[in-house]
C-alpha cells in the first residue's frame, strides 16, 4: 500500500524516490510512499486507454454495476481499517473518519445503480428516418483530489466515472495518499480489469501537470483551491479537455433572530469546527441578526470552549490536528491578521499548551468582523470563525453575496417564507435550511463564481463523465 497502482499491479515509481507521509497528531512518519513521475503518469494513462478500448469497453453495464457493488462490500468489510488509516493520515477523529468512509461506500453503491439506468433517447422523426442518441463515456479521466476528505472526494469522482464506463488515473494529495491506495487493493480484489483504475501519488508539479497536459487524458476532475483550478483551466485550454472544478469557499451561515437559537448555535459550531474547519463548504462567515448578536456569540463561544482538542484516536476528542505544519502556520497567520485588522478575538487562536506534539490549534472565534477583512474574504481552511452582524434580510443577503466564492450557505429561521426567499437570493451552489454540512449521494454539489463549475453527486454528475452521440438512420 506504499507503491503506485498501475495496470492492476502495485509497482515502484520509475524515479526510485519516496516521500514521507506524516501523522499530523504526533508528527511521526506514517509511511514512505513511492513517488510517481511524469513517466509513471504516462504509463498509467496508456494502461487506462488500453482498458478503455479493450476489456472495460466489453464489460456490460450490469457487470460494471456488480464489480462496483462488490468493491463496496469489500470496503464495508474493511471499514475499521479504512477508518483507522484515514484518522492516522488526516488527523480526523474516529467519528469523522467513520462518517467519511460510510458516505464513500454509499456513493459507490449509489452510482453502481446508475450503471444500468443511464442511457440515450429515441427522438421523434419523420417516416423516413430513425433518430436516437447514445451516451458514451468521455474516456480516460484524471482525478486530482485534495487532502481534507481524501477518500470521499475521490469517490465522488470514482463512482460516476466507473458507472458510465470511463477509466481513471488518480493523483491523490501527497499529504494523504493512503486510503486511495487502500481502495486500489479493493479494486484489485473485486476483479476489475487491469488498467481501469490507477493511482499515481506524486507532486502536482510533475504528476499533476503531466496528467493535465497529457493528450491521452480526456477529462480532468479536480477538487482543490481556486488558484490551482485556474491554473488547470489554462493548461487544459490547449487540448480543450473536459474539466470540472470543485474549488474553495467562504460560505455564509445566516442566523435570524426567530431561529431555534440552541439548534443554530450547535449548527454554527459544526459548520466551522467539523473536520478542524478543513471543509471547502465550512460555514466560516457567521452572520447573526443584530438583536441577538451578544446572546448568540456567548452561546457559540461557550460551545467552542467545550470542544475537546486532542488525540483523534481518543473517543472523547471532538477536534483533531490540522493536516500539516504548513497549514498550522497558515491558520495562525490568519489569526494574527484578524487581530491586526481590528477584529475581536473572543476564543482560541493558539496552539494548546498541553499538546506540544502535533499540529493542533484551538477553536478560534472572532467577533466584530467586517466583510472587508482578510479573515472574512479569504479561505483559511482551518478552525477560525468570523462572526458578522446584519440588520435585515436585504442586508444579510447583500453581505453574504459580497464574496468571490459561492459554494454553500445556510439559513436558520422558523419563518419558512423567509428561508425560501434567502435561499433563492444567496449566490451559492448549495443552501441548507436549519442545518449544515449535510450530504447525500443523490443531491448534487458544486459551486458558482470562483468556487468552480460542474456538479458532483446526483444524476447531474453523470453528465460530467459522458458525451452524447447523435445517430440518424435513413429508412427511406
Amino acid at each position: 500500500m506504499t507503491k503506485l497502482f498501475i495496470n492492476g499491479q502495485f509497482v515502484d515509481g520509475s524515479s526510485g524516490k519516496t516521500f514521507k507521509v506524516i501523522n499530523p497528531a504526533n508528527e511521526s512518519v506514517l509511511a514512505e510512499v513511492s513517488e510517481g513521475s511524469e513517466h509513471d503518469a504516462d504509463t498509467a494513462v496508456k494502461a487506462a486507454r488500453a482498458a478503455l478500448d479493450g476489456k472495460w469497453a466489453a464489460t456490460s453495464p450490469g457487470d460494471r454495476a456488480r464489480l462496483m457493488l462488490k468493491a463496496a462490500d469489500l470496503m464495508e468489510q474493511k471499514l475499521d481499517e479504512f477508518v483507522q488509516l484515514e484518522t492516522a493520515n488526516c488527523g480526523k477523529t474516529l467519528f469523522e473518519s467513520k462518517v467519511e468512509i460510510r458516505l464513500s461506500i454509499d456513493v459507490l453503491r449509489y452510482y453502481a445503480g446508475w450503471a444500468t439506468k443511464f442511457s440515450g433517447e429515441t427522438l421523434p422523426s419523420g417516416p423516413g428516418a430513425f433518430l436516437f442518441t447514445l451516451r458514451e463515456p468521455v474516456g480516460v479521466v484524471a482525478a486530482i483530489t485534495p487532502w481534507n476528505f481524501p477518500l470521499l472526494l475521490s469517490m465522488w469522482k470514482y463512482g460516476p466515472a466507473l458507472a458510465t464506463g470511463n477509466t481513471i488515473v488518480h493523483k491523490p494529495a501527497s499529504l494523504t495518499p493512503m486510503t486511495a491506495l487502500k481502495f486500489a487493493e479493493v479494486i484489485q480484489a473485486a476483479g476489475f480489469p487491469e488498467g481501469v483504475f490507477n493511482v499515481v501519488p506524486g507532486p502536482g508539479t510533475s504528476v499533476g501537470n503531466a496528467l493535465v497536459t497529457h493528450p491521452g487524458v480526456d477529462k480532468i476532475a479536480f477538487t482543490g483551491d481556486s488558484s490551482t483550478g485556474r491554473g488547470i483551466m489554462r493548461l487544459c485550454a490547449d487540448s480543450l479537455k473536459k474539466v470540472s472544478l470543485e474549488l474553495g469557499g467562504k460560505s455564509p451561515n445566516i442566523v435570524f433572530a426567530d431561529a431555534d437559537l440552541k439548534g443554530a448555535s450547535g449548527g454554527a459550531i459544526g459548520a466551522i469546527f467539523y473536520n478542524k474547519g478543513e471543509v471547502c463548504a465550512a460555514g466560516s462567515r457567521l452572520f447573526v441578526e443584530e438583536s441577538i448578536k451578544d446572546e448568540f456569540v456567548a452561546a457559540v463561544t461557550e460551545r467552542a470552549k467545550k470542544t475537546t482538542v486532542g488525540d483523534p484516536l481518543d473517543k472523547n476528542t471532538r477536534m483533531g490536528p490540522v493536516i500539516s505544519k504548513g497549514q498550522l502556520d497558515k491558520v495562525l497567520s490568519y489569526v494574527d491578521s484578524g487581530k491586526s485588522e481590528g477584529a475581536k478575538l473572543v476564543h482560541g487562536g493558539e496552539r494548546p499548551a498541553n499538546l506540544p506534539k502535533g499540529y493542533f490549534v484551538t477553536p478560534t472565534i472572532f467577533t466584530d468582523v467586517k466583510n472587508s477583512m482578510k479573515i472574512a474574504r479569504e479561505e483559511i481552511f482551518g478552525p477560525v470563525l468570523s462572526i458578522l452582524s446584519f440588520k435585515d434580510v436585504a442586508d444579510a443577503v447583500a453581505q453574504a453575496n459580497d464574496s468571490i466564492y459561492g459554494l454553500a450557505a445556510a439559513v436558520w429561521t422558523k419563518d419558512i417564507k423567509k428561508a425560501h426567499k434567502v435561499a433563492r437570493a444567496v449566490k451559492s451552489g448549495t443552501v441548507w435550511i436549519n442545518t449544515y454540512n449535510q450530504y447525500d449521494a443523490e443531491l448534487p454539489f458544486g459551486g458558482t463564481k470562483q468556487s468552480g463549475f460542474g456538479r458532483e453527486l446526483g444524476r447531474e454528475a453523470l453528465d460530467q463523465y459522458t458525451q452524447t452521440k447523435s445517430v440518424w438512420v435513413d429508412l427511406s
